[in-house]
């Protein structure tokens, strides 16, 4: 690690646990709090600060390591925007349709303002073809943006992992920038990245205590969008580092969850966007296991996906042949979650903590 990132890095940590102490008497005095209730199982009312100290920490600690940053400009707007609106919903709670506009317009400020774009998907099916996106390139690539930041807003029901899965997918990118030899500015930003989520973890995994905080929509949404930026960048063009159906792996664990869940919920005849308890981590704590044994389980999964990605990149595995094996670990995940509803010990367990648990 050079010097260089080392302090950038210890700033970022430093500046982001100043930031949340000093954050959370203001947002109790305003509001800025999520209290007890419903499908929540925090004991006490807990400030929603650690997205504003997160964005700060990491745009400042940029400024002070002396990264060239014109190339990152859509990213801090992108990020701003979803900052500001996410902090917005967690005081006020905006209607659905106002995250949803936000996070398009952030795709956009990705794509057509920092020509971040999807061009192409590999070789998903064939090994000499490859799938070129064409005119759908940008709307794609927005598509995508939102099912991410989404899948990890979801991802966010206990306490560190959403954070953790987002760290996870960072150092498996910083190998494979490391490794390949390519830009160390990325390093360097994904380095500031993974320290801002360090001391954010050291408050958040306060479990049950007062001096824990979440991370809200604004860390949701925000961590969702720069880690999109990243996993896009890095896969595309003749330079590319890494596969786009590797950066599938990265995040293997929380994209498969979502469109599991919104499946099933669409095969009931519900909305998909509808909340409840059925995703994996519920299920795993329906079935007995506590809130830290969830979160080191679904982190060994999220470590374990992300490893196959980085081993099957590093040893040449051919695309589709990655891909076939993305496809037959959603069937198996999707096949896991509708056995659980069926089995009736599941399903009691949860009648208990949910007024409307799912079909």
């Amino acid at each position: 690690m050079s010097q260089k990132l080392f302090a950038g890095g210890l700033l970022a940590f430093v500046s982001t646990a100043v930031l949340i102490w000093a954050l959370i008497p203001v947002a109790h005095r305003i509001g800025l709090v999520d209290h007890p209730g419903g499908r929540k199982t925090h004991r006490h009312p807990t400030p929603l600060v650690g997205g504003i100290a997160m964005f700060v920490a990491f745009a400042f600690s940029a400024l002070m390591l002396n990264i060239p940053l014109f190339s990152y400009r859509m990213l801090f707007a992108g990020l701003l925007l979803l900052v500001v609106v996410g902090a917005i919903d967690d005081l006020h709670e905006l209607p659905a349709s106002c995250r949803f506009v936000a996070q398009i317009l952030a795709g956009l400020l990705m794509t057509l303002g920092g020509n971040v774009v999807l061009v192409d998907l590999g070789y998903l099916i064939l090994p000499d073809s490859l799938l070129s996106l064409g005119n759908l390139a940008v709307p794609v690539t927005v598509f995508a943006m939102v099912g991410v930041i989404n899948a990890l807003n979801m991802a966010d029901g206990i306490d560190g992992l959403a954070a953790s899965l987002v760290l996870i997918a960072i150092i498996a990118l910083g190998i494979v920038i490391a490794w390949s030899g390519g830009d160390t500015r990325d390093i360097d930003m994904l380095g500031l990245l993974g320290a801002v989520l360090l001391a954010f973890l050291v408050f958040n995994l306060r479990a049950g205590r007062r001096t824990s905080v979440f991370m809200g929509d604004a860390g949701s949404l925000s961590l969702g969008f720069v880690l999109v930026w990243f996993l896009v960048a890095l896969s595309q063009g003749e330079q590319r580092l890494l596969a786009p159906v590797t950066a599938l792996w990265l995040f293997a664990l929380p994209l498969i969850d979502t469109v599991s869940i919104m499946t099933r919920r669409i095969l009931h005849g519900r909305s998909p966007f509808r909340a409840d308890r059925g995703h994996f981590h519920h299920i795993l704590l329906a079935a007995g296991f506590r809130p830290k044994q969830v979160l080191v389980l679904m982190l060994l999964s999220a470590l374990t996906t992300a490893g196959i990605g980085l081993v099957g990149h590093f040893l040449g595995v051919p695309e589709h042949w990655m891909f076939l094996g993305f496809v037959c670990l959603f069937a198996l995940h999707f096949w896991i979650i509708m056995r659980a509803w069926h089995v009736k010990h599941f399903l009691g367990k949860l009648l208990l903590h949910d007024d409307n648990p799912p079909a």
